[in-house]
């Protein structure tokens, strides 16, 4: 199965936020490249929420492009076999954790964001991964800082996607 399979798998059966479902499964009709950073009309990407429930924190990445705490995440790349491969990939590599584990039920969010030229939009598929125990963090060249976060003060520093994704991996938990 390629991976453009598996994206239009993975939407098909995602039930939630039907109207942004369909805008990524038509733009993935409509784009068969559409799963990769040079699609100029915009490209799915992956991302996940590096999450440790033991002690009610996130870890987030300050992008170094766009200057924001976000959730690690980013472009698939031709090697990846999945969706969540993308996803858990990009987390354990902007995390430099070692044995992230996905949150089982697939997919928590999707998030739609334009983006500057030459291409248009995001189409972000959001994961949630479950750090280890002893997970200790380590900057990658992509992020200009990465710290732990607890939970109620997500809210303080990151913008409205994350806050979101951080309470439908709660609500998952729970």
């Amino acid at each position: 199965m390629s991976l453009y399979d598996d994206a239009v798998l993975v939407l098909n059966g995602y039930e939630d936020q039907p109207e942004l479902r369909d805008v990524y499964l038509d733009h993935l009709a409509e784009h068969p490249d559409g799963m990769y950073k040079p699609c100029g009309a915009g490209h799915l990407t992956s991302s996940a929420l590096v999450i440790d429930p033991a002690r009610g924190r996130v870890l987030l990445t300050l992008h170094k492009k766009l200057g924001m705490w976000l959730q690690m995440g980013g472009h698939c790349e031709e090697g990846d076999a999945t969706v969540e491969a993308a996803a858990l990939r990009e987390a354990t590599e902007e995390s430099g954790i070692a044995g992230l584990t996905l949150l089982p039920g697939g997919p928590v969010r999707l998030d739609r964001h334009p983006i500057p030229a030459p291409c248009h939009w995001h189409l972000d598929v959001q994961y949630a991964a479950l750090a280890p125990a002893d997970a200790e963090a380590e900057i990658s060249e992509e992020s200009l800082d990465l710290r732990w976060f607890a939970y109620e003060d997500v809210a303080g520093v990151a913008d409205t996607s994350v806050v979101e994704l951080l309470k439908g991996t709660l609500a998952r938990l729970a």
